[in-house]
């Protein structure tokens, strides 16, 4: 480490007297060259011309990327609003790189056209009323259209239609799981404090609720496909965020308040791994899991289990601590019969605890 230390700090100062020279070189005064005159043509040219090779290769090394790693993209949208995101998404996009490539082409190719050359001054411009009021209203006007649109599409998105009856679920999140609370046949979430959390009841709800006995709460998020789905939002401990990545949908969930987020399936998990685009990804992490496995193998270790389909996961989009990466939910999207048949196998919190005096564990 100390022989690391002295060759950086050798380099360093031979990087100081290179500097140290050429400002010398810089501040004497040459016969037959001015004073002020900084650069040569023949250092002009040469800066313009990495300044247009730069600039080609910036947009080569761009195109190439969109190309190969197009595919890396999430498919098509899960959810019903999902199309809406989509398209502020590639208008925003359309927009951005509009703008980028012609100003960012012009950059590199002024600084080609228009180098310095001994004997040619630049024109200049003390102001110009007319370019500085084009070049703020144009964006002025842009970006307006782009919030507006945003804020429409956003209050389409949060607009819950309780006439369309929603599934109410609880999201409840804490270091590192998540676990889901089904509303139950009466559609109505028993009251939740984490004051309550004792035991068995690891989510805070109020036994002394009569909306509580019927709700069921699980570590697994089955939702059926074309119903809306209103979900609610505890933390126990930190700020998390539910991140459903394949239905666009993304919500904080904070301590001390509630918060909430609707969406409408309508894809089911047995359709989504039918596609071409997730049949390949499947094939491809496959693949790579081949490889790592063999590696690990070579190195007298277990090898990874196959990645044997895709499923829809719950994530957490926030770093809440060190297990992080481990906080996800499996999520099933599936037909109604199928989700009421799932439903029917699991225990409802009535049956898990037992009631207070006075309470009944009747669905009310």
């Amino acid at each position: 480490m100390t022989v690391f230390l002295i060759i950086i700090v050798v380099a360093l100062f031979a990087i100081t007297v290179w500097q140290l020279s050429k400002i010398f070189q810089l501040s004497r005064s040459t016969t037959g060259h001015d004073d002020n005159e900084i650069a040569t043509d023949k250092d002009n040219r040469k800066q313009g011309n990495y300044m247009l090779t730069f600039g080609i290769a910036f947009y080569v090394f761009m195109i190439y990327n969109f190309w190969s790693f197009g595919d890396r993209a999430l498919p098509a949208a899960s959810s019903e609003h999902g199309l809406q995101y989509d398209n502020l998404l590639l208008i925003t996009m359309a927009v951005i790189m509009f703008v980028q490539v012609i100003t960012q082409g012009l950059l590199f190719y002024f600084s080609f056209q228009y180098k310095g050359e001994k004997g040619k001054k630049a024109l200049f411009f003390a102001d110009n009323d007319k370019l500085e009021f084009i070049w703020t209203i144009i964006p002025v006007i842009v970006l307006a259209g782009l919030i507006i649109y945003g804020l429409f599409t956003w209050s389409d998105i949060m607009d819950i239609d309780q006439e369309e009856d929603p599934i109410v679920i609880e999201l409840y999140a804490k270091q590192f799981s998540w676990n889901a609370r089904y509303a139950g046949e009466d559609n109505v979430l028993g009251k939740a404090n984490v004051r309550f959390i004792e035991g068995a009841n690891t989510l805070g709800v109020d036994v002394s609720d009569e909306y509580a006995y019927d709700d069921v709460v699980t570590t697994e998020l089955h939702l059926p496909v074309d119903r809306p789905v209103l979900f609610k939002m505890r933390s126990q401990d930190v700020l998390h965020s539910a991140y459903f990545p394949h239905f666009r949908a993304q919500m904080n969930v904070v301590p001390g308040m509630i918060t909430q987020f609707s969406f409408t399936p309508t894809v089911t998990s047995e359709e989504i791994r039918d596609t071409e685009y997730m049949r390949d990804k499947v094939a491809r992490i496959q693949e790579i899991r081949k490889e790592n496995s063999k590696i690990l193998m070579e190195q007298g270790e277990e090898p990874l289990p196959d990645y044997a389909q895709f499923e829809y996961y719950l994530l957490c989009n926030k770093i809440c601590g060190v297990a992080h990466y481990n906080m996800q939910m499996k999520i099933v999207v599936e037909t109604q019969a199928e989700f009421d048949a799932w439903m029917a196998e699991q225990k409802k919190f009535g049956e898990t605890i037992e009631p207070l005096d006075g309470a009944t564990a009747s669905t009310k």
